[in-house]
């Protein structure tokens, strides 16, 4: 296969791990930080995956930057970014608990997730920064991550990352008491439940993250009955040693939108003192345990979001195998052994994406873009292997299966390549 470059000016191109194609697999959305780390991107943009044209959909004002975008699932397109502060000053600039989503239409982009952060807090709205904003399949919900200030004011260990769901119950105003305060569009809930001090060898946790969408219509359960909505998403447990174990969880949600907004055990809001808690029989499951294994946990590198098959039976991960080499591995929804589908002698070296068929995943490997066939775990290299490899933060299917983005550094600075898969 010949990979086929899209973007050649003097700018990096920065791919989100999913969700970076619009519907009909015409454009793929982008922002330009000069890393991942870097948050300084200006504008969002889209390049055609046919002709190379672009288009600046949105532009940043007042100080404030842009980046992490992701598409819509139908058409016409919504985009969804990470939003900086406008007139960032000493007290308030980016950081994870100071930042939010915004849905970018027509060059406009609208507030996702309502800022209260003055007691008594709002039901619906955030008290901090949300971050990596994915569509549900059907376009429905919304999934982030995210850092609470309120939190981070009152201790810094305890502004632990959780993941939320942001879902179209209305938009959320709450009364404005400080400069920093604003209305969003959707009512946005935490999902995840952490604590600071994880007992260790028990299933509690002080941070969730990576989370993503369980199939496109949910999974089944042991019983055959149809879980509609459910995130997966890493876990950071404490071994009996004390030492830290990252592992997959889920959680199952509601099937009605008004059900987020019934509180649980502890305020949807949150108080002065704790986070805000899920919604009413919201609870997250572990699905792994690997503390005893050679390797324990999910590597941390290369950086990976969990990202299920399109009937959901299978949750896919990255994790060492015995030898030390980074592999690809399934769990099932409803737990039970671990599936190791690779076994490659130079180990995955990216992020990941399922073919929409779900029998193929999607990752840089030997330094070239290979797809797994999950069956059997046959990988077909796409692109000649390169002296440096493409980069590890997205790989990524089209929606029609036939092509795979990935960006790869050229002449100092990251551009977005494609690649055909037939």
């Amino acid at each position: 296969m010949t990979e086929k470059q899209l973007t050649f000016d003097a700018r990096h191109h920065q791919l989100t791990n999913i969700n970076v194609w619009t519907a009909d697999s015409q454009w793929l959305v982008y922002d330009v930080r000069p890393s991942g780390a870097s948050f300084t991107s200006l504008t969002i943009e889209r390049v055609n995956a046919d002709n190379g044209a672009t288009e600046v959909l949105y532009q940043a004002r007042d100080g404030a930057h842009v980046g992490v975008v992701t598409a819509s699932p139908d058409l016409p397109p919504r985009y969804l970014c990470i939003h900086g502060p406008e007139h960032p000053d000493a007290d308030w600039h980016y950081d994870f608990h100071h930042r939010r989503g915004v849905i970018i239409q027509h060059g406009i982009a609208e507030n996702l997730d309502a800022c209260d952060i003055t007691p008594p807090f709002t039901p619906g709205a955030l008290r901090g920064g949300s971050h990596v904003h994915v569509f549900s399949a059907d376009g429905s919900r919304i999934s982030f991550t995210y850092n609470d200030h309120v939190m981070h004011q009152r201790a810094i260990e305890e502004d632990l990352r959780n993941v939320g769901v942001a879902v179209p119950l209305g938009a959320v105003c709450p009364p404005k008491q400080h400069p920093r305060e604003y209305d969003g569009s959707h009512f946005c809930v935490l999902v995840s439940q952490t604590t600071v001090t994880p007992q260790p060898g028990s299933d509690e946790i002080n941070r969730a993250y990576e989370e993503g969408w369980v199939g496109n219509q949910g999974y089944v359960k042991p019983d055959g009955r149809q879980q509609r909505w459910a995130l997966a998403f890493i876990g950071d447990t404490l071994a009996e040693n004390g030492v830290k174990v990252a592992e997959v969880f889920i959680v199952d949600l509601p099937d009605e939108l008004a059900d987020y907004a019934l509180a649980g055990e502890a305020p949807l809001e949150g108080t002065e003192t704790r986070l805000p808690a899920p919604p009413r029989g919201v609870r997250q499951r572990r699905l792994t345990f690997t503390a005893q294994r050679r390797y324990p946990g999910l590597v941390s590198q290369p950086r990976h979001w969990l990202r299920a098959s399109p009937d959901g039976s299978d949750i896919a991960f990255l994790m060492k195998d015995d030898d030390g080499v980074v592999q690809l591995w399934t769990v099932s929804p409803n737990g039970g052994e671990l599936r190791q589908v690779t076994h490659s002698v130079s180990g995955v070296q990216s992020a990941f994406s399922w073919h929409p068929q779900g029998k193929q995943v999607a990752f840089i490997c030997d330094n070239s873009v290979m797809v797994c066939t999950i069956a059997t775990g046959k990988m077909t290299r796409l692109t000649a292997r390169s002296e440096k490899a493409p980069d590890a933060e997205a790989v990524v299917f089209s929606p029609d299966g036939g092509q795979i983005a990935f960006t790869r550094e050229l002449a100092g600075f990251r551009q977005i390549f494609t690649v055909a898969t037939r």
